[in-house]
């Protein structure tokens, strides 16, 4: 049988379609026929099939990188569905749930394993997979591999060495938000053919795109206006920038008749999962939400996207809209637009881009691991002490990676404690020989405070020579069988030195600099999103085309008919309230008391730093001196940061 028909049959058979979108079919036969490539379709388009289907063709395991737990949730229920053998190895698995993947996949048994890129730090994971025949490397939401991209993942930039590693001979990328330097730059970093890219257009015809000029004091009732316009009941996202936003909007809309929940990241998780649950049963048709809400939720009929605040980006602003309409049935999307907020966006970029003294202080870190020793860190202690926040600290971990200074070995918990669910003398008489010895010397080494023991690996070793390792699967076996109730906390990170001159001397000061510069170029690349976003939504050509432009679609309309600049509505979004001159006195007496504490702590307060304090852009350095309860935190938030650095560095000259 020719291969075109087989994957026509299986396409018929096991998911139930007569035919492939415009576009499947181009990446499916090219991945058939051997070759790697990137497919860039709107969202809701149907990318996941581009690998389901030509992985029950490969010989071999197909491998999928997906960004979130939810996502992966809701394939693998998908393909459990449709009788495909596929599975993950996540953090919601048990060690043996974990095990029996391991043997399946082992066996051949499965055809797909979806895994999340951080798994592919631990290098006992690498070491397992490594033994595996691998067809096909996908990875979902590709645009995280680019710097360039709206939602940069630093492990994403190892996977085209992970794929050498591994020695996996295809790549299939997957995405549907990518501007042309970020498709090329996902095609270099994996060497793919331009031809074996394929980009089928982003233009949606049933998206009605409205930017509504209002000020900060006008949204309250524009929101309102823009609801009760709508028919009553019908599936609305409002999405906004702050949690306490979130909670006083649900608030206002519930007061004034319009049911509204609040959605965001700070809630407990069972809220969220309520509140989510509720919505897609269609029990609640309006939520209310930072952008914690989105990721994963595949509902079809979302009749109403409305960004009170603006978007991060063109990119988060696409991907939000994104989720209107999926059933091709006509929905709108509005953005309550104003300028008032932009210093807003533009913090949230400064306070991610490392000081060059922060930089340093971590590669001097590295730097004073003995020779020959791996170097451990805790992140939340080194982002403390170095003061950069945890996403740049393993961006910055990762350019080290990739520039050959470290490299990862695995993570573990470097606390462990349980307390018992039976006694101990029933688990021991589980077990007979030396493995009772083991167990009993583990909970010798395991001293009890009140109603937890906790572990003592030292001890473990020192009386019995038991690895960290042996005593870590036992435990997750005890707790697994229900004997404990175990608790982890402390993650570390190990990293093997390679180049330990590096960190060290002039050469350390370098290295510093170049890594500084990186973080810089990055800097100025997010600046530039939230004018290009400002610059969408004052456009006077059609919003439906110029996004589409923005995205390498060719094909979208010159006028779609459907957007408020075709309707003659061109926006000019009301600048922000124009801020006085900065008061120097004022600023020297509010940044005093932050230099003060520090000094206490024997640190040294950059510009940079000052800046970020006087903005109100919270870093480790303000939650370990309790900066953020001191009067000058954000005092000057209202004024661009360049302005505020200019005048912090004035005070000190």
């Amino acid at each position: 049988m020719h291969a075109n028909a087989q994957y026509l049959q299986t396409l018929q058979q096991v998911f139930g379609f007569d035919g492939l979108r415009v576009g499947q079919q181009q990446v499916v036969e090219q991945v058939l026929a051997g070759h790697s490539s990137a497919a860039i379709f709107p969202t809701g388009s149907g990318k996941s099939l581009c690998y389901q289907l030509p992985a029950l063709h490969l010989p071999h395991l197909t491998l999928v990188i997906s960004p979130l737990l939810a996502l992966m949730k809701d394939q693998l229920d998908f393909m459990k569905g449709k009788g495909i053998a596929a599975a993950s190895i996540d953090s919601s698995l048990t060690y043996d749930e974990s095990r029996e993947v391991m043997r399946s996949v082992r066996a051949g048994e499965t055809k797909i394993l979806m895994i999340s890129v951080e798994r592919l730090k631990n290098e006992r994971f690498r070491q397992f997979i490594s033994s595996v025949s691998i067809s096909l490397l996908v990875v979902d939401e590709a645009h995280c591999i680019s710097e360039w991209g709206h939602n940069f993942r630093p492990d994403y930039l190892k996977l085209p060495a992970y794929r050498t590693q591994l020695n996996i001979p295809q790549v299939l990328l997957l995405t549907a938000t990518a501007t042309p330097q970020v498709i090329d730059d996902m095609r270099t970093k994996f060497s793919i053919s331009p031809e074996d890219v394929v980009v089928t257009g982003f233009y949606r015809s049933n998206l009605d795109l409205n930017v509504l000029p209002c000020k900060e004091e006008e949204k309250p009732s524009a929101l309102s206006h823009v609801i009760q316009q709508a028919p009553k009941d019908q599936p609305t996202i409002v999405y906004v920038t702050l949690q306490q936003t979130a909670e006083h909007v649900a608030a206002n809309l519930s007061a004034q008749g319009i049911p509204a929940k609040a959605y965001h990241a700070g809630m407990a998780s069972k809220d969220r999962q309520r509140i989510q649950n509720g919505f897609m049963r269609g029990e609640i048709n309006c939520i209310v939400a930072t952008i914690a809400f989105g990721m994963g939720v595949d509902k079809s009929d979302i009749r109403a996207v409305i960004h009170y605040d603006l978007p991060k980006s063109i990119e988060n602003y696409s991907q939000e809209i994104g989720r209107a309409g999926r059933d091709g049935q006509a929905s709108v999307c509005s953005v309550l637009a104003n300028r008032e907020s932009v210093s807003v966006l533009e913090n949230f970029v400064y306070g991610d881009t490392p000081d060059l003294n922060a930089i340093r202080a971590v590669i001097d870190e590295i730097g004073a691991t003995p020779s020959g020793n791996t170097w451990e860190v805790m992140l939340n202690r080194l982002s403390r002490e170095c003061n950069v926040r945890q996403l740049p600290l393993k961006t910055l971990l990762v350019y080290l990676e990739l520039a050959g200074i470290i490299e990862p070995q695995f993570s573990y918990f470097a606390d462990y404690r349980f307390k018992m669910s039976v006694s101990v003398d029933h688990v021991l008489s589980q077990f007979e020989g030396e493995r009772r010895q083991f167990v009993d010397a583990v909970f010798r080494a395991s001293p009890k405070s009140r109603t937890w023991h906790t572990v003592d690996f030292e001890a473990l070793w020192q009386g019995y020579q038991a690895d960290r390792q042996r005593t870590v699967t036992a435990l997750d076996y005890f707790a697994d069988k229900g004997w404990i109730e175990l608790e982890s906390k402390q993650m570390t990170d190990v990293f093997r030195v390679l180049e330990l001159g590096a960190c060290q001397g002039d050469s350390a000061h370098l290295l510093s600099q170049e890594i500084h510069q990186l973080f810089l170029s990055k800097e100025e690349t997010e600046i530039n999103r939230v004018h290009a976003m400002l610059s969408l939504f004052e456009t006077n050509t059609c919003l439906s085309h110029r996004l589409a432009s923005y995205f390498a679609d060719e094909h979208a309309p010159a006028q779609c008919g459907h957007c408020s600049v075709c309707r003659g509505n061109v926006a000019v979004l009301p600048h922000a309230n124009v801020q006085g001159e900065i008061d120097l006195a004022l600023l020297q007496r509010v940044i005093k008391p932050l230099v003060e504490a520090a000094a206490k702590e024997g640190l040294v307060v950059s510009v940079e730093a000052m800046t970020r304090f006087l903005c109100g852009i919270a870093t480790p350095l303000t939650g370990r001196l309790r900066a953020g309860k001191m009067e000058g935190f954000g005092k000057f938030v209202k004024y661009p940061f360049d302005e505020v650095q200019t005048k912090v560095r004035s005070v000190g000259e």
